[in-house]
């Protein structure tokens, strides 16, 4: 059934906490998994904890199953947890749990104050368009639906037909870091992202298969499990282009071993067909790492610019091997252009909002949901 647990909340607390402060956060089962690290579970985690340190009770339900495809029993278990809830309790449910089970979610939102957060369509992932007519019957039902970024609040808005004002954006934060000291300045390329079609390391391989002749090393970072047969193709395709001792398959790392591969980075790259915001990027930027990423939906915004109007990386299309190959060419052989990534990852760093600023963005979704009539 998920255990529901209540996180602590910090600071000093006068008698008991106000049931106003109270929010149900409803979070897949492995969202602590080292194994299967992901930006949906990181956000989750991050902005649980900081929702409960400003003073909130946070009581989670992390509820194990094959999301958004469960079994039998991770269906019954989510559905006796929604329906041990009080009427009116204020729920905020990963999409990932609620989008693929509307004949379980539908029914509980009307006596619930039911958000649902969206880390990334259904159907923008390969293989799931059928989910894509549950989803919008989730969403529908809901109080209040929450993008992570401004272009995916117009996606999921526009691409259902929802009402726009019921839509909000809750941008991720990003945690301080030191900046990366690198590794030559120029050579070591880092990928971070699960191993899976939508994050386009194939077309990565490709890419560098045509840099054959350049000094460079590939560390790839993220679960490999997700997709095992497009972790076959990918290691065929890095064989066919004689690079099995250039581009590496780590598999997942979380704490200190990734800050140590982000530390020993001289670029990030960032491939994926789809992205609402890219989180990799902010990650980046906050060790003042240039980037090389997709210009897909949010990720040119999570780029940005640093206070002088320069963009701190190179954006190329996505699904083109070409104009990646191009980008990292001119990064490799140009070292006035690494001087000025570098210089404006710099100065993007600190420009980086924090998870406060996502726990106060997304109180105030809570809140107005928490105030109004359904």
């Amino acid at each position: 059934m998920g255990q529901l647990r209540a996180r602590a909340v910090s600071g000093p607390v006068s008698g008991p906490v106000s049931a106003a402060k109270e929010i149900c956060f409803v979070v897949p089962g492995d969202i602590d998994d080292p194994d299967v690290p992901s930006g949906g579970n990181r956000y989750d985690r991050r902005l649980s904890d900081a929702l409960a340190a400003s003073g909130r009770t946070v009581r989670e339900l992390a509820l194990p199953g094959a999301w958004p495809r469960p079994d039998e029993a991770a269906r019954d278990g989510l559905a006796r947890s929604l329906a041990g809830l009080p009427d009116g309790s204020v729920v905020l449910m990963d999409g990932l749990v609620a989008c693929g089970v509307p004949d379980i979610v539908v029914p509980e939102a009307g006596r619930l104050r039911l958000a649902v957060l969206v880390h990334l369509p259904l159907a923008d992932e390969p293989g799931q368009a059928d989910l894509n007519a549950g989803e919008r019957a989730v969403l529908e039902a809901a109080g209040a639906v929450v993008a992570t970024s401004p272009w995916a609040k117009e996606h999921i808005t526009a691409h259902h037909g929802l009402e726009a004002s019921r839509v909000h954006a809750v941008t991720p934060g990003t945690d301080p870091a030191s900046l990366a000291t690198g590794t030559d300045g120029t050579t070591r390329l880092l990928s971070v992202a699960s191993v899976t079609p939508r994050k386009g390391h194939d077309v990565l391989v490709e890419a560098l298969g045509t840099l054959a002749h350049l000094p460079w090393q590939c560390e790839i970072v993220g679960p490999l499990r997700r997709d095992p047969e497009y972790v076959t193709r990918l290691h065929r395709l890095i064989a066919r282009h004689g690079l099995g001792e250039r581009v590496h398959l780590e598999g997942p790392l979380t704490g200190k071993r990734l800050d140590d591969a982000y530390a020993g980075a001289d670029l990030v790259l960032l491939v994926s067909r789809a992205e609402t915001y890219g989180m990799v990027v902010s990650e980046a930027l906050a060790r003042g790492i240039p980037v090389i990423a997709t210009a897909v939906d949010g990720v040119p915004d999570t780029l940005g610019w640093d206070p002088t109007g320069a963009v701190p990386g190179l954006l190329v299309p996505p699904d083109d091997p070409g104009a990646l190959a191009a980008s990292l060419r001119r990064w490799l052989v140009t070292p006035e252009l690494r001087g000025r990534l570098r210089d404006a990852a710099r100065r993007r760093r600190g420009m980086l909002p924090g998870w406060d600023d996502t726990a106060r963005q997304m109180a105030i979704v809570l809140n107005r949901l928490r105030r109004e009539a359904r």
